[in-house]
C-alpha cells in the first residue's frame, strides 16, 4: 500500500497541475487510447461556452464546422490506428456563435512497453492567418486572371514576345516557351541555349543574323525552324525592331509566331505541284492552255520536254507548227483554225519532226471554256504516244510474220478473214476461206464443241474469251493441239482470235512425263524417305523407302493419318506454323511397321509458282538413329567429365592452396547447400565478395540473381529506396516506381558488403526482413514477401560496434548464423607465388604482353612483404608493373614496397607510385609529342596496347595536348 503521505502529495501535485493547465491561455485537452476525449481545460470550456460533459467522448464533434467534421474524425481515427501525431485544421464554433479556424495537435504518450496510455492535445486559433491567406489568394487570383487573359491571347494566336539586349534574352513570354517546348517557369535561355534549339540547318544563318543586329540597328523578319526537346520540328516567324536611345540601339523587342501549319500547307502545295509534274513526266503527258483571241499559249514542263524546246522559250502556235511533220502540218492547221473559229473541243494525232531527225507521235485533246466576259480558252493535254505507236507497229509485224495464227470470225461461226499462218497450220488454202467452206465451229472435234460453246458465251457476256487449250482438225483429218483466245470488236458481232500451235509444247510435256517417271523410280531406290505434300497438307507422293518403313501402300499412306506414328513427345515439332507450312528442319522419332521408334532428321523445302505461292512441299527424312545413340553416349560422357572438372575446380575465382584458405573453402562447401545466413569478416582487400559469390554458386540458388550492395556507398537519404524500392511520388524526384535490391534478389542471394556501416534505422528494417522475410516499398502500403538468402560482410569489429551502440545486437545474432573469417594475405604466404603467377598471366594477356618468367628477387621481395592492403594491393602492384615495364621478365621496383609495413603509410606510398607511373607516361608522351598510337607513338615505346595507355592517361588526368608542341606545363 502507498503511504498516506505519498498519496496526499500526489493529489497535491495533480491539483497543482490541474490549476496550471486551467490557467494557461492555450486550449488544452486529453484523450484515452481509444480516442475518447476525457478532459478540456477551462480555456477550452470558456471558448465554446459549454460544460466539460458537453464535450467529452465524441460530443466535441458537435462544435466542429459541418464541412470539417468528416475530415477531422477520419484523421483522428487514422492517428489512433497508427500512433502517429495528429495535426489538422478545422473550424470551431465559439461561444458567440462564430466559427473560427483552429490548428489542432495531439501526441501520444507511451508506457515502457511502447503501448499508448494517453493522448495530449492543444488547439491554436489561426483565424487571422486564414483570413490573410484568403485575401492573398484573392489578390493572386486577380493577378493571375489578368496574366491569363494576356497569355491565353498569345496561346490562341501561337504568338510569343521577347526582348533581347547585347547580354542576351532578358524576357520570354510563357507562350514563347511553349512554342519551343520548354518549361515557362524557367529563365529565358542564353544565346547558346537558344541557338541549340534552332534546327541545325538554320543555326548558322540565325547566328549571323544575331551578330548583325549589334552592328546595324534595323528591323528584321526571319523564319527559321526549331527542334523541340521531343524532336518535333516547328516553323517560327520572328519579327524584331530595335529600341534606340541617343542614336544607339539599346535592345530589340519583338514577337515570334508559330507558322508551322501555314508553312506545311505551302510545302504541301509545292509537293502536289511536284507530284503533278512527276506524274506528267512518267506518263509522258503535258498540259497546255491556249487563248485564241490574243494567241497566248502556256505549257507545262512536260509539254516543253515533249516538243523538246527550252523552257526559256515563250511558246506560240508558230513554234508548234514548226515542230510538226511536214505531212501533218496541213491537217493540224485545219484543226487549229476550226477550233479558233468555232470554239469547240478538238482531239487529233500528229507527228513531230525533231531537229535531229527523230519522229514522235503525239495525241492532243482540248476542252473549250468561256468566262462571263466571253473570252474563250482551251485547256488541254498532249501525250507522247510514240511508244504505243511503236508497239502497234510491232503487233502488225507479228501478224504479218506468221508466228501466230489469227482469224476474224463472227458469232455465227463464219471465218471472215485469216492470216497465212492459220491457214498453213490447218492445211487449208485461201480458196477454201473465200468459198465459205471454213467455219471455225466445224474445225473442232465433237468432244471439244461444248467447250467452244462455253467460250463463245463468255465472249458475248464479257467481250473476251479467256485462252484455253483445245484441238483443231486439219484438212487431212489429223489433229493439232492449240491455245485459243479471242476478243469481240467493240459494238460488233465479229471478233479476232489468236491461235498458238502447241505441238512442240505437247511433245515436250510428254518428254517431261517420261523424265518424271524415271525420277520417281530413282526416288524409290534412294535410302532416304521422300514425300511430296500439297499446300493444304494433302499427301501426293511417297517413295518406296518411306512406304516400306511404315508398311503401307501409297493409297493407304495418302488416306491415313500418320500422326499416330510420331512419338508423343515430338508432336509439337511437326506442327505447321502460322505462315502455312511445316518447320524447315526438325528431328523426330517415327514408329515403323515393327513398332520400334527411330530418330529421323526431316527437311522441308517449298516449291513456289511465279507469283510466289507455295504449290508443293518436298519432304526428305534421313534415319539418324545411330547418330542419336552416339550423341547420347557422348552427352553422358560429357556430363561425367563436367562433374569431374567441377569437383577439381570447385572455386574457380579463388586462387590459392594454403591451409588457411583450404579451411575457408571447406566452410564454404558446408554452408553453401543450406539456406543459412552467412557473415564474412576480414580485412579490406581479402576477397570477401569472391567468398560470397562462391557460396551462392554452390547453392541451389545459383541459377537465380546474385545482387551485390555496398552499404557504405549508399547515401543516407536513399538507403531505404535502394534496398527496398519506392513507389511513384514517395518523395521528390520519385517519378516512377523503383524495385529495390531485395526485391531484385528474390529467389537468389543478396550480398551486403560493409554491413557495419548501416545506420540504426536501416539496421532495424534489415532485421525485419531477416525475421519476417517481408518489407514495404518507401511510400507504399503493400507488404512484399521475398525469398532471399542474405550474405553479409564487414571489415569492422562488430563486437566493438555493439559496445559503443553503433550496431544492433539482435541484428548481429541474425547475421552471424554461420561466420566465415577470411585470413589476410600475410597469413597465406604459401599462396603468394600462385597469386603472382595468376595476376601476371592475367594482366599480360590483357595488355598483349609476353612475360616469360618472374624475377626471383621480386618473388622474395613479395613474399617478405606483409601486404597491409592484402590481395587487392598485390593485384594493383602487379598491374602497375605490367604497364610500366617493357621487359619480358616480370619484376617490381623495391621502392614501391618500402616503408609499407603498416596501413598508415599506404596512402602516401600510393601517391609515390602514381607519380612514378605519371613520370614514365609523361616522358613517353613528351618524346612522341603527345602521340599515343602508331609505330612512333608512346604506346609502342612503352610496349603496351594504345587502349591501355589511353585508360591510364585518363585515370591519371594527364593532358596530352601540352606535349604536342614540345612544351610541358609545370606540375
Amino acid at each position: 500500500m502507498v503511504p498516506d503521505g505519498a498519496s496526499a502529495d500526489r493529489r497535491n501535485r495533480t491539483s497543482g497541475l490541474q490549476l496550471l493547465v486551467d490557467s494557461v491561455p492555450s486550449l488544452i485537452h486529453t484523450g484515452r487510447p481509444d480516442g475518447h476525449l476525457d478532459f478540456f481545460n477551462r480555456t477550452w470550456l470558456r471558448y465554446v461556452g459549454r460544460a466539460l460533459e458537453d464535450l467529452q467522448g465524441w460530443k466535441w464533434t458537435a462544435f466542429i464546422h459541418p464541412q470539417d467534421v468528416h475530415g477531422i474524425v477520419e484523421k483522428w481515427r487514422a492517428s489512433l490506428a497508427s500512433g502517429e501525431p495528429f495535426l489538422y485544421e478545422a473550424r470551431v464554433l465559439r461561444a458567440d456563435g462564430e466559427y473560427r479556424w483552429m490548428l489542432h495537435h495531439k501526441v501520444a504518450v507511451r508506457d515502457g512497453s511502447g503501448e499508448i496510455v494517453k493522448w495530449y492535445g492543444s488547439s491554436i486559433d489561426i483565424e487571422d492567418r486564414k483570413q490573410a491567406e484568403e485575401q492573398l489568394r484573392r489578390s493572386a487570383e486577380e493577378l493571375q486572371r489578368s496574366e491569363y487573359y494576356l497569355a491565353e491571347g498569345q496561346r490562341l494566336a501561337h504568338l510569343g514576345s521577347w526582348t533581347f539586349d547585347p547580354a542576351g534574352f532578358d524576357y520570354w513570354s510563357p507562350e514563347l516557351f511553349r512554342m519551343h517546348g520548354l518549361d515557362p517557369g524557367r529563365k529565358p535561355p542564353t544565346l547558346q541555349e537558344y541557338l541549340d534549339c534552332v534546327h541545325p540547318q538554320d543555326r548558322d544563318s540565325m547566328a549571323d543574323l544575331i551578330d548583325g543586329l549589334a552592328a546595324q540597328a534595323s528591323a528584321f523578319d526571319a523564319t527559321k525552324r526549331i527542334v523541340r526537346p521531343n524532336g518535333e520540328v516547328r516553323y517560327i516567324r520572328c519579327v524584331g525592331v530595335p529600341v534606340v536611345e541617343n542614336q544607339s540601339p539599346k535592345k530589340y523587342v519583338g514577337s515570334a509566331l508559330d507558322v508551322t501549319e501555314q508553312e506545311l500547307v505551302t510545302q504541301e502545295l509545292r509537293r502536289r505541284g511536284a507530284y503533278l509534274a512527276e506524274a506528267q513526266r512518267l506518263s509522258h503527258t503535258g498540259s497546255f492552255g491556249w487563248t485564241p483571241d490574243d494567241g497566248e499559249l502556256v505549257w507545262s514542263e512536260e509539254t516543253y520536254r515533249i516538243f523538246e524546246y527550252d523552257t526559256s522559250l515563250r511558246p506560240t502556235i508558230d513554234s508548234v507548227v514548226q515542230r510538226l511533220h511536214p505531212q501533218d502540218r496541213a491537217f493540224a492547221q485545219q484543226v487549229i483554225d476550226r477550233a479558233s473559229q468555232t470554239g469547240t473541243d478538238f482531239e487529233h494525232e500528229y507527228r513531230l519532226l525533231l531537229p535531229d531527225g527523230r519522229i514522235k507521235h503525239v495525241h492532243a485533246i482540248a476542252h473549250a471554256l468561256q468566262d462571263a466576259s466571253g473570252i474563250r480558252e482551251f485547256i488541254g493535254a498532249v501525250t507522247d504516244i510514240t511508244e504505243r505507236k511503236t508497239t502497234e507497229d510491232k503487233i502488225r509485224r507479228l501478224v504479218e510474220a506468221g508466228i501466230l495464227g489469227i482469224f476474224i470470225a463472227n458469232v455465227e461461226g463464219e471465218i471472215v478473214e485469216a492470216n497465212q499462218a492459220f491457214l498453213e497450220m490447218l492445211q487449208y488454202g485461201r480458196e477454201d476461206l473465200v468459198s465459205g467452206r471454213l467455219r471455225w465451229t466445224d474445225l473442232s472435234p465433237p468432244e471439244g464443241r461444248e467447250r467452244d460453246e462455253r467460250g463463245l458465251t463468255e465472249a458475248l457476256a464479257t467481250g473476251a474469251m479467256q485462252p484455253y487449250q483445245k484441238e483443231f482438225l486439219r484438212k487431212d483429218g489429223s489433229r493439232v493441239p492449240v491455245l485459243l483466245g479471242a476478243a469481240l470488236f467493240e459494238g460488233s458481232r465479229e471478233g479476232v482470235a489468236f491461235v498458238l500451235d502447241l505441238s512442240e509444247q505437247k511433245r515436250a510435256e510428254g518428254k517431261i512425263r517420261e523424265q518424271q517417271l524415271e525420277f520417281r523410280q530413282m526416288l524409290d531406290f534412294t535410302p532416304q524417305h521422300v514425300a511430296v505434300i500439297g499446300p493444304g497438307q494433302e499427301r501426293i507422293f511417297a517413295n518406296r523407302a518411306l512406304l516400306n518403313y511404315f508398311g503401307l501402300r501409297l493409297e493407304e499412306w495418302q488416306s491415313r493419318d500418320t500422326q499416330t506414328r510420331v512419338h508423343p513427345d515430338d508432336f509439337e515439332r511437326l506442327a505447321w506454323g502460322s505462315q502455312g507450312g511445316p518447320p524447315d528442319q526438325y528431328e523426330a522419332r517415327l514408329r515403323g511397321h515393327d513398332g520400334e521408334y527411330r530418330w529421323f532428321l526431316v527437311r522441308n523445302s517449298p516449291l513456289r509458282d511465279q507469283q510466289g505461292q507455295i504449290t508443293r512441299w518436298f519432304v526428305a527424312g534421313t534415319d539418324i538413329e545411330d547418330r542419336k545413340q552416339a550423341e547420347e553416349r557422348l552427352r553422358q560422357e560429357n556430363v561425367a567429365l563436367r562433374e569431374e572438372i567441377d569437383k577439381a575446380s570447385m572455386f574457380e575465382e579463388i586462387v590459392g592452396a594454403s591451409r588457411p584458405l583450404k579451411a575457408v573453402l571447406s566452410r564454404i562447401a558446408k554452408v553453401a547447400p543450406t539456406g543459412s545466413t552467412v557473415l564474412i569478416t576480414g580485412e579490406t582487400g581479402t576477397g570477401k565478395e569472391l567468398i560470397a559469390r562462391a557460396v551462392h554458386k554452390r547453392s541451389h540458388r545459383s541459377g537465380r540473381p546474385f545482387i551485390s550492395v555496398n552499404c557504405a556507398a549508399l547515401p543516407a537519404t536513399l538507403v531505404f529506396s535502394e534496398l527496398f524500392g519506392h513507389e511513384k511520388g514517395a518523395f521528390t524526384g520519385a517519378t516512377q516506381r523503383r524495385v529495390g535490391r531485395f526485391e531484385m534478389a528474390d529467389g537468389g542471394t543478396i550480398f551486403l558488403d560493409e554491413v557495419g556501416e548501416l545506420l540504426p534505422d536501416t539496421q532495424a528494417a534489415l532485421l525485419r526482413v531477416l525475421q519476417e522475410r517481408e518489407f514495404e516499398r518507401v511510400g507504399g502500403g503493400q507488404t512484399i514477401q521475398v525469398d532471399v538468402r542474405v550474405i553479409a560482410a564487414t571489415n569492422r569489429d562488430l563486437n566493438a560496434a555493439l559496445t559503443n551502440g553503433a550496431f544492433r545486437q539482435d541484428l548481429l545474432y541474425r547475421l552471424n548464423v554461420f561466420p566465415i573469417d577470411v585470413p589476410p594475405l600475410r597469413e597465406r604466404k604459401d599462396d603468394i607465388l600462385i597469386l603472382v603467377e595468376y595476376f601476371v598471366q592475367r594482366y599480360a594477356n590483357r595488355t598483349g604482353r609476353n612475360i616469360r618468367s618472374i624475377d626471383q628477387k621480386t618473388l622474395d621481395l613479395l613474399q617478405s612483404y606483409d601486404w597491409p592492403g592484402n590481395i587487392r594491393e598485390l593485384q594493383n602492384v602487379i598491374e602497375r608493373s605490367i604497364i610500366l615495364s617493357s621487359a619480358d621478365i616480370f619484376s617490381v621496383d623495391a621502392s614501391w614496397l618500402s616503408n609499407r609495413t603498416s596501413r598508415v603509410h599506404a596512402a602516401s606510398d600510393l601517391k609515390v607510385e602514381a607519380r612514378s607511373e605519371r613520370e614514365v607516361i609523361e616522358a613517353a608522351l613528351a618524346e612522341t609529342r603527345g602521340r599515343v598510337s602508331g609505330p612512333s607513338g608512346a604506346a609502342a615505346k612503352l610496349k603496351i596496347p594504345p587502349s591501355t595507355l589511353e585508360d591510364r592517361i585518363k585515370a591519371l588526368k594527364i593532358n596530352k595536348q601540352q606535349f604536342k608542341f614540345g612544351e610541358r606545363s609545370s606540375p
